[in-house]
């Protein structure tokens, strides 16, 4: 029975070597990583990221060992997976062998040819994955990757590491070639369990070179290789390969306790602070952010800011966390400020808190929270463009960002046939909250009424908070003025709770997000809160609504952020589309990978400075190149807005519309 063979020429002093070295490294690597890390919670403030470990290691094997995320992207993450999977087998394999040679030994017969074979089809793997790696870093060289010598030459060490291990399992072969007897059990029949090694072996065959040479090219070899895989340790923590560490406890600490719609409050609120103004005030987990980043950019390839040629790049933010954190000293102190320093002003504040690098992120990077709560300071600061300032002035005194007086909050519903009821005198099955743009702009008050006739058209019974309701605050707390945002959550869960209903419905992503993710649940009290595209979705499919003519129209559709991607709602709205009798010819760049329309985030309420081609422009221009699309649908009352005006700008208003999923209904009626 064929078995494995503990020493292969190498003498005992070598022996002994081979474990104390790379145990030393190991030391070594554990204490520097470990002073690395300690930071987070020497510095940092502290957040609770403990809880729910079931599903905190099922997220960890999905995410960090399997790589689900990675894989998305077919070259990058096959790459990545074979790079990674690679070194995972080759590190079992090395623990499996070192307690066959001194614990207790089973690498032998069948269970040793698998042992084999896996390892050299690792092999095989991890060439691949580095030269693809190779080709990708130094000949692609994609924007969106940090291109440093640092991981130029960490890919060196790996191809070398993998490449002596390779020529010294051909170095034993091509010796069991020439005297068999020294792998007891061996036959030629045998060879093939190990291709790439067997092969390789035939080359130092064909030099003729003795037994006792193909030994001492053996050790040499060996000894290269041990004290390559030991320095590496030493240097680890230092090259980009530490994410290998920090980055699936990154995956494993991850936000489990809210959905991504979710934003906590601006770190120090609770305490007087206003956010982030330095390293010590983002919690121990923001800290980790900064580390675990893989720079693979990934977050700044969909990010609509530097894609519109603004100064923002969430990769570059987090990085700048991880750069400051390795600035400071050993007693935790700061060199300088970081929020407006080490990330400038103007990059925070292009940020359309669409969550598009949340999303795409394969280590769970929460950038979002983290440029928000650096916002906060900017607030608190008087950072802040004079434009948003005025609309925050204006939700702070009139409760809406079109300073106007509350009374003129429901003028729309004037020329109605019909009265809407106020839900806060008389019970309705349907509270509507309106929201700031389908209440006030004067582009949208159509929409508005169209879409009081198709609620009556179904039977619906409704009602309005009329001047009771307020800006729902999403934006705002976006923005970074938490302090504002709880006074408009607190009037409108006032309002609220003096009302007698049995759902909310919405017609805008941004106010459902906040009302279903950031208001008090006993404002609900477990009722449900819609979004208008699944109330219609189910009263059409409930027969309630009839929709009898079929349009024909061939269109396309735009998931907003805050309804797609933040909470998972892609289907209602084509569903009653096709209801309608319309095509849809999908975008692009659709469901979770759909494109901001660049009105996040405060943004609508800022000056638009030093911009290439507004997100809004892009996705217009996406649109034009779909065949025979002559409707642009849109669910959010910004929407109209932005891509309204996005649609003059590009020339393109006579030969593609905008319309509110509602005016389909409308006209299918």
């Amino acid at each position: 029975m064929i078995e494995r063979i503990n020493f292969w020429g190498i003498p005992e002093v070598w022996h002994y070597v081979a474990y104390v070295l790379p145990i030393f490294a190991g030391l070594v690597l554990l204490v520097r990583v470990y002073l690395r890390m300690r930071m987070w919670w020497v510095i940092g403030r502290a957040e609770k990221r403990w809880d729910k470990l079931t599903l905190r290691f099922w997220r960890l094997l999905k995410q960090g060992i399997v790589q689900i995320k990675i894989l998305r992207q077919t070259y990058p993450g096959v790459m990545h997976v074979a790079i990674a999977w690679s070194f995972f087998i080759f590190f079992l394999g090395t623990a499996l062998a070192t307690i066959d040679a001194d614990i207790f030994k089973f690498l032998r017969g069948n269970i040793y040819l698998v042992f084999k074979f896996a390892l050299d089809l690792f092999t095989v793997v991890a060439l691949i994955g580095l030269a693809l790696a190779a080709y990708r870093r130094f000949l692609q060289k994609p924007d969106r990757l940090t291109l440093t010598s640092n991981f130029g030459t960490t890919l060196v060490v790996l191809f070398l590491i993998v490449l002596s291990g390779l020529l010294t399992e051909s170095l034993r072969l091509a010796a069991i070639a020439q005297q068999p007897a020294l792998q007891p059990g061996w036959e030629p029949s045998l060879a093939w369990w190990t291709p790439t090694g067997w092969i390789t072996a035939q080359l130092w065959s064909s030099l003729g070179m003795s037994i006792p040479t193909l030994n001492s090219i053996h050790l040499g070899i060996w000894v290269f290789h041990m004290g390559l895989i030991s320095a590496l340790l030493v240097v680890f923590p230092t090259t980009t390969l530490v994410h290998v560490l920090t980055s699936p406890l990154n995956i494993f600490f991850s936000k489990f306790d809210r959905p991504m719609g979710a934003l906590s409050p601006s770190v120090n609120f609770e305490e007087g602070l206003a956010g982030v103004a330095t390293l010590k005030d983002f919690t121990w987990k923001q800290l980790m952010d900064g580390d675990a980043c893989t720079e693979c950019g990934r977050c700044q390839d969909v990010c609509p800011a530097y894609a519109s040629g603004q100064p923002l790049s969430p990769k570059e933010v987090v990085q700048a966390i991880s750069h400051a954190l390795a600035a400071v000293g050993s007693n935790g102190q700061e060199a300088s400020p970081f929020t407006g320093q080490a990330v400038e002003a103007v990059t925070l504040w292009a940020c359309t808190t669409c969550g598009a690098c949340v999303a795409e992120c394969p280590v769970l990077i929460e950038h979002v929270e983290a440029i928000v709560d650096m916002r906060c300071h900017l607030v608190d600061e008087a950072q802040i463009d004079t434009q948003l300032q005025g609309a925050l002035d204006n939700l702070g005194r009139y409760g809406n960002s079109f300073g106007q007086s509350e009374r003129m909050r429901a003028k729309w519903t004037q020329p109605l046939d019909s009265k809407v009821k106020d839900a806060r005198k008389e019970a309705v099955d349907y509270l509507w909250f309106v929201g700031d743009y389908a209440s006030y702009h004067a582009s949208l008050t159509e929409i508005t009424q169209k879409t009081v006739q198709v609620f009556q058209q179904a039977g619906l019974d409704f009602g309005i908070l009329y001047e009771g309701e307020r800006n729902s605050g999403n934006d705002v707390r976006r923005v970074g003025e938490e302090g504002l945002f709880e006074m408009l959550s607190e009037e409108n869960v006032a309002a609220l709770e003096r009302c007698d209903f049995k759902a909310i419905v919405t017609t805008d992503p941004h106010t459902y997000n906040t009302l279903k993710n950031e208001y008090p649940p006993e404002i609900n009290g477990g009722r449900p809160i819609l979004h208008y595209s699944e109330l219609l979705d189910q009263l059409i499919s409930s027969g309630q609504l009839k929709l009898t003519k079929k349009l024909g129209h061939k269109v396309t559709y735009h998931d907003p952020c805050y309804l797609g991607r933040y909470n998972g709602v892609y289907d209602p709205p084509r569903r009653v589309i096709r209801a309608a009798g319309c095509e849809i010819v999908e975008m692009p760049r659709n469901r979770e990978h759909g494109y901001c329309c660049g009105a996040g985030g405060g943004r609508i309420w800022m000056e638009e400075t030093e911009i290439e081609e507004r997100p809004s422009e892009a996705r217009i221009h996406e649109a034009m190149e779909l065949d025979g699309v002559h409707v642009f649908t849109v669910t959010c009352p910004k929407d109209i807005t932005m891509y309204g005006d996005a649609v003059k700008t590009t020339g393109h208003e006579d030969v593609l519309m905008i319309k509110d999923l509602i005016e389909l209904v409308h006209e299918a009626l």
